[in-house]
């Protein structure tokens, strides 16, 4: 890996910006190069938020991405917009439980995960983007898991350190799907 863009998007509220921001206190642990951008929709909570993150063993040129190497999809209106945006040969992963559609490009790796159920299963839907954070660990060789199991333990706020471990198995969750996906 020399530099990876990832753009994270979906509603307010579904920890876009905060999964954004691990993955940036994770590089910068590894000492790695690296810039996150957040962007607001019109009000937090139920309006689009998304983030951009790069990634880069040296010095990044600038942190403004067109065409980003992966976008995690947390809904539909964000496969819409940054389906067509994606490089070639980039990867897509899908919150398959909130979009409805298959993704229509062929020259794309398009990785489907349902992470609004798994993290149901585990008893919070506030964690599904830990499920997709574990997912894009798990395929993508860009940051090292127990990194960014570190980064979550020295950056979560003192307020929300009750739901680490809950955290944690999210990310598993999502990296096991990955397993499961590529052994069949």
């Amino acid at each position: 890996m020399n530099e990876t863009s990832i753009i994270i998007s979906g509603f307010g509220g579904q920890g876009t910006l905060f999964a954004g921001q691990l993955l940036a206190y994770a590089a910068l642990d590894c000492d790695l190069h690296v810039t996150w951008i957040p962007s607001y929709g019109p009000e937090m909570r139920g309006g689009t938020a998304n983030c951009t993150v790069i990634i880069s063993q040296e010095e990044i040129g600038s942190p403004l991405v067109s065409n980003p190497d992966v976008v995690i999809a947390m809904n539909l209106p964000s496969v819409d917009k940054y389906e067509p945006l994606l490089e070639k040969d980039g990867y897509l992963f899908v919150n398959q439980s909130l979009v409805p559609r298959q993704v229509d490009r062929k020259d794309i790796n398009t990785i489907y995960v349902p992470a609004q159920e798994l993290a149901e299963e585990m008893g919070n839907v506030r964690i599904s983007n830990m499920v997709m954070i574990g997912a894009l660990l798990e395929l993508i060789d860009i940051l090292p898991f127990d990194k960014v199991k570190k980064a979550l333990e020295s950056h979560l706020p003192e307020r929300h350190r009750k739901t680490m471990p809950m955290n944690y198995q999210a990310m598993e969750k999502g990296a096991d799907h990955i397993r499961q996906m590529v052994s069949q």
